[in-house]
């Protein structure tokens, strides 16, 4: 009986996924694979190779300084998230990814990402970390505020714009058994976005534009789809129990220790209905 998670983006709401995680690696419980996308794959990379509180501790920590992120990057380099720092002064030398233990967690570990020729959804499996960087960062690449990036000649951009949740994928893999972390409470919906914006942002990829045009679609329908599937018991949903109000790119560090907490107490309040979930 295998075990599948998936684990939505949404940027600094990311810090609840980081909250349940670290919940669930208080209780040893694991798992075979991880589907992820955005700022599902950044943070929830550090479960599979087991440091507890990385994700809450390198945001808190650099959330505020000037190399980490923010409008001078943006208007100086065309992304939002300072390349060199985030991606790699911070894991290399400052707060160390543990990509030994990755390697032997024995978890196979999905980064999605969008394809900005086709407009589709590609899932890429991370086996080393430092060496697939790139696709990592290509994940959690935010449309409008960062630059396409570059993997084998072909541009690619947040895998959330084709893929929000990768839950289909999930099950295209084959786990029997799935958990689904959500950052977004039980009633919340993407609404229609403005098309003639990303008609003149992304005139050069047609496809693309197309797919950023139907994401609200595509990210509604699956949530109905896990929704039911919940229900029926086909999969174990740990979604936030209310709203906080928290940006994408948020510079507050007491929301995103807010965020961090709320992912514990609601995977906590849940731990014994997931664990007759996994092994019953």
């Amino acid at each position: 009986m295998s075990v599948g998670m998936v684990l939505e983006g949404g940027g600094m709401r990311g810090l609840y996924t980081a909250g349940v995680l670290d919940t669930l690696m208080n209780e040893r419980i694991k798992v075979d694979g991880m589907v992820t996308v955005s700022a599902g794959a950044l943070f929830g990379i550090n479960y599979a190779s087991g440091q507890h509180g990385r994700a809450l501790r390198y945001n808190k920590t650099y959330l505020k300084d000037k190399r980490y992120m923010g409008m001078r990057h943006l208007l100086k380099t065309g992304d939002i998230i300072n390349k060199e720092f985030a991606y790699y002064t911070v894991p290399y030398s400052l707060d160390v990814f543990d990509e030994q233990s990755f390697k032997t967690s024995g978890i196979d570990f999905y980064a999605t990402v969008t394809n900005m020729e086709t407009g589709e959804a590609e899932y890429k499996q991370i086996t080393d970390p430092f060496r697939q960087m790139e696709t990592l960062r290509a994940s959690g690449s935010m449309p409008f505020v960062s630059k396409p990036v570059d993997l084998e000649g072909i541009p690619y951009l947040d895998g959330g714009v084709a893929d929000s949740i990768p839950y289909k994928q999930a099950g295209d893999l084959g786990y029997d058994k799935k958990i689904v972390i959500l950052t977004r409470p039980l009633d919340y919906r993407k609404s229609k976005p403005n098309p003639f914006l990303i008609d003149q942002w992304y005139k050069k990829y047609p496809q693309f534009k197309e797919t950023l045009k139907q994401r609200y679609r595509n990210y509604n329908n699956t949530v109905e789809q896990i929704t039911k599937d919940e229900q029926t018991k086909e999969a174990f949903v740990i979604r936030p129990s209310v709203a906080i109000p928290i940006k994408r790119l948020e510079r507050d560090p007491d929301k995103l220790q807010m965020m961090y907490d709320l992912g514990v107490k609601d995977t906590a309040a849940r731990l014994d209905e997931l664990k007759h979930y996994i092994y019953a």
